[in-house]
């Protein structure tokens, strides 16, 4: 039976790491099928898996003395840090994109995260592609907002296509903006996050922020923008390809989507689709493809889509 002692330099920090009730050493526990044992400032791991444990364990001891939250999404990073033998890496995932209207901090949480915020940073178009739950659109928001408050583009451009399983804009209540609404909220709410309710405001009204159906891109050149496509999966090739030929100079494009959960019906083929056998050799653009592994939502999620991906294979 192996057996690995952790010191914690600072033990204020020992609640954070162990969580309330312990939760947090449960769960490493129950993974790893060790005990672990808080001895004053020392945590000790006792079982065969005590070593690989262990590592997990420093990863969430370091989160926690810089100051984060050890929640159980950062319990999930850690492990998938440790079984990728990337523990090393930890470092990366401490870079700030931005801050959120409430001064909350919007970093990477996992490396495919921070791969892909690295690939907008370096190409002029990006392509994120992967399951619900990653981080896609509102990591691209928060660099459309860094790059807007750096001044390096004057506008924040976000659309989506109005496709929703299979539901029609004609069928539902209201004038053109009651029906386009419903279709754009995830884009209001991650840039209301971002800005708050007055800053967003403002800047609507000013026309520096711009939230939009795709078909409201056609025949326009977007300049000095930083152009953000959601639910490209959505687009038929016609209008992915039209989306694409509005780049203007001094601007960046950051295409979401996830080529799993394609609502457009059977007789129109996925832009997003399309665009991964058209477009993998074209210079200055980027395609960066998540795993079940970066997503942050509830461990469930994660499951879920593991279930999925299962039963299809």
């Amino acid at each position: 039976m192996l057996e690995k002692t952790i010191e914690i330099n600072d033990i204020n920090k020992i609640t954070e790491i162990v969580g309330n009730s312990d939760k947090n050493l449960n769960i490493l526990q129950k993974h790893y099928d060790v005990t672990i044992l808080v001895r004053g400032s020392s945590l000790k791991i006792i079982g065969d898996n005590a070593e690989i444990a262990s590592k997990a364990l420093q990863i969430i001891a370091k989160m926690a003395l810089n100051n984060e939250h050890i929640s159980e999404q950062q319990i999930r990073n850690a492990v998938n840090l440790v079984s990728a033998g990337e523990e090393n890496k930890l470092i990366e995932l401490t870079d700030n994109i931005c801050l959120t209207a409430t001064g909350k901090v919007i970093k990477p949480k996992t490396l495919g995260q921070k791969q892909y915020i690295d690939a907008i940073a370096k190409n002029t178009i990006v392509l994120g592609i992967g399951p619900a739950g990653t981080g896609k659109t509102y990591l691209a928001v928060a660099m459309a907002v860094k790059a807007f408050r750096a001044k390096q583009v004057q506008k924040i451009i976000l659309t989506r296509p109005a496709v929703e399983a299979g539901e029609n804009l004609g069928f539902l209540p209201g004038d053109l903006q009651d029906k386009i609404d419903p279709y754009l909220r995830p884009l209001y709410d991650a840039l209301l996050d971002m800005f708050g309710s007055e800053g967003f405001k403002r800047h609507m009204d000013r026309g520096t922020i711009e939230v939009a159906p795709l078909a409201y891109m056609r025949g326009r050149t977007l300049e000095d923008a930083f152009i953000i496509l959601d639910e490209a999966q959505n687009s038929t090739n016609e209008q992915f390809k039209m989306f694409l030929t509005r780049l203007g100079n001094n601007s960046k494009m950051v295409i979401t989507g996830d080529i799993t959960q394609i609502d457009l019906p059977p007789s129109k083929k996925s832009g997003l689709l399309e665009a991964t056998k058209i477009l993998q050799d074209i210079d200055d653009l980027k395609f960066h493809r998540f795993s079940d592994k970066d997503v942050v939502r509830h461990k469930l999620v994660q499951d879920i889509i593991n279930a999925y991906e299962k039963y299809h294979k």
